[in-house]
């Protein structure tokens, strides 16, 4: 399924040229794209006229450009030349490198070799010209005042001085190749290939490496295989390779060319997630139709950076807040557009699969619409304009002891739940249940209980654990959910509230000594810290306060206790030994509930108190 459907997107690319440039996106069967930097520009008669620089030079430095080529042989630790173009240990036979078995030079031989033998019965003079150059270079000495030291191990094509093309593009070039093509193919084993379903197709033994994304691992490896066989525990019926899983060369050469298309970052079809590489495409009856559909998923899921575009997502997000169906949030795409997720991590040997979707649009944007309302909290833990990243919030599953180590690419997420994480919200299943107890664990650690963080609690516990409850997890305070959990986490905050307000800043507060134990186990310390709580009301009916706090200390007092008498009513004076997992969720939901509420004047304080009205909560201010 997952080949079957890059194998369609390749032949699709193919087909649909780019608009602007007329350019084609994948190159024909046959063909690679690989960087260049440099041109060798010959004389007729095969010297060496100039070194072209053939790089972009359109940003800060200078990079080497793709050009479409001739595609080189399969992955091999033997000396393999390509076919009219090469590196410079090949085209020169000169590099910086040293090399444990054979001399740079063997590597020209090699080379020179293989381009004699294919061009031996052309007579095109600009194909004459090489196989000149390569008898020449090698009289020459392998030395030239235009080949410079940093010139050595960058990839070289080569031109005939005068000519606009280069050689391997013109049609004689193209048609030997296409000849070299169809006798390597003729020399592969026969059979039905698994993504065509084509008998007697050439069965490729290897397929192509993928370059690109964002893979990181403790090797140093830059090219991946999607589909290997390289233990003899994989391979079965004494088949070896790619006879194990037989795909056509033209099919593995199609689908891995598709690939390699969607991991180029230039593309705009690739984001990261932790240490995934996650690639995505439309399929539509428009390029325009194509385009807006991955746009609008690479925005929701990796928000950019252009104020104006977080604008737009930021109104998106309203209106998801307000429950307001997908199409119209977003009624420029056509829903029943079929759209592609792939996630791929890599492993020791090949790239493994974190994740795929096959679905539509419409159900795909119906279901990160579910995500963002099942994290929704308020007070909102992001701006408006600019709405946190999956990768964000996947960092908020890290301690953070010091501002050193924050959000460092040296501490990331565990990375198994960075994919599971991923995948509920574009299948709409329940998150990982172990997020939640990573971020309990990273709250007792640190302390740090911010809005990302409850709001992936809130998450989880909507998903995995609402079917335990006869009412809804709230968005924002509810002073009558039924939850003693929840409605303890309400109290916590307001001891925390107390304490600060009379004592002011403290080196270990409240919340420092006791978050831990009360979200786990209440009964043990909520009756001390309620004495606790009356000595502050105590002191704040005293008129006895924190310097630096502004507001009147007795309103306040009379607000906390009869705050407090309505918790005490909720929990009928019977507060739980232990709480479990879920209820540790609700504790904590209910502590940001009520430590960040809309704030509010002390005149407006003393009407709600004088009238007992259930309407106005007052705000814990951060410390």
């Amino acid at each position: 399924m997952i080949l079957g459907s890059l194998h369609n997107l390749y032949y699709h690319l193919l087909a649909s040229p780019d608009s602007e440039t007329g350019l084609e996106h994948v190159p024909p069967y046959g063909y690679s794209d690989k960087s260049i930097s440099y041109c060798l520009v010959l004389s007729k008669t095969g010297e060496l006229v100039d070194v072209q620089d053939v790089r972009d030079t359109s940003g800060k430095k200078a990079k080497p450009k793709l050009h479409n080529v001739p595609r080189p042989p399969k992955k091999s630790v033997n000396i393999s030349p390509s076919f009219l173009w090469g590196n410079s240990q090949y085209a020169l036979g000169l590099s910086k490198k040293t090399f444990q078995k054979n001399d740079a030079k063997d590597y020209f031989v090699a080379f020179r070799s293989y381009l004699i033998k294919a061009l031996s019965k052309t007579t095109d003079d600009s194909l004459v010209a090489v196989t000149r150059f390569l008898n020449w270079w090698e009289a020459q000495g392998f030395t030239s005042d235009l080949i410079k030291q940093e010139h050595l191990d960058s990839n070289f094509i080569f031109k005939i001085d005068g000519s606009v093309n280069f050689i391997h593009q013109l049609p004689e070039a193209r048609r030997l190749w296409a000849s070299l093509v169809d006798d390597l193919d003729s020399k592969s084993p026969k059979g039905q290939c698994l993504i065509t379903g084509t008998t007697g197709q050439s069965i490729a033994r290897l397929h192509d490496g993928l370059i690109g994304g964002y893979f990181k691992n403790n090797s140093n490896k830059s090219v991946w295989t999607l589909v290997s066989f390289n233990r003899e525990s994989f391979k079965s019926y004494a088949q070896d390779q790619g006879s194990c899983a037989p795909v056509s060369e033209q099919a593995a050469f199609a689908y891995t060319t598709a690939l390699n298309y969607l991991l180029s970052r230039e593309n705009g079809h690739c984001i990261s997630i932790n240490d995934t590489s996650t690639v995505f495409w439309a399929e539509a009856n428009s390029a325009t139709r194509e385009h807006k559909a991955a746009s609008w998923f690479s925005s929701l899921i990796n928000p950019p950076t252009d104020d104006t575009q977080n604008k737009l997502l930021g109104l998106s997000l309203e209106k998801i807040a307000k429950g307001r169906p997908f199409q119209e949030i977003a009624p420029e795409l056509d829903l029943q557009t079929r759209f592609y997720v792939l996630g791929l991590a890599p492993n020791a040997a090949r790239l493994s699969i974190r994740f795929w979707l096959d679905s539509t649009l419409g159900e795909l944007g119906q279901r990160i619409t579910e995500h963002w309302q099942d994290i929704l909290i308020s007070p909102r833990p992001w701006n408006e304009a600019k709405p946190p990243s999956i990768n964000k919030m996947l960092f908020q599953l890290i301690p953070r002891r010091n501002k050193s180590n924050r959000d460092s690419p040296k501490n990331l997420p565990p990375a198994h739940l960075s994919g599971e994480f991923f995948r509920a919200i574009i299948t709409g299943t329940p998150y990982p249940v172990s997020i939640l107890t990573k971020l309990l664990s990273c709250i007792r650690s640190d302390g740090d209980i911010n809005g990302l963080r409850v709001s992936l609690i809130k998450g989880v516990l909507v998903r995995s654990f609402s079917h335990h409850s006869t009412k809804e997890l709230p968005m924002a305070l509810d002073k009558d959910h039924p939850s003693p959990a929840y409605q303890l986490g309400c109290q916590f905050a307001l001891f925390e509230r107390a304490q600060f307000t009379a004592l002011g800043q403290l080196n270990a507060s409240v919340k420092d000594k006791y978050f831990g134990t009360a979200s786990a186990s209440p009964r043990s310390v909520f009756a001390s810290l309620h004495r606790n709580f009356n000595r502050h009301i105590a002191d704040l009916r005293r008129g006895k306060k924190y310097e630096k706090w502004k507001g009147d200390p007795q309103l306040l007092a009379a607000w906390l206790e009869k705050r407090t008498g309505e918790i005490i009513n909720q929990l009928s004076n019977h507060i739980p030994a232990t709480l479990n997992l879920s209820e540790q969720g609700l504790f904590v939901l209910g502590y940001y509930h009520q430590r960040f509420v809309p704030k509010v004047s002390d005149s407006v304080l003393a009407v709600a108190l004088k009238d007992e009205s259930d309407d106005i909560e007052l705000v814990i201010e951060r410390d």
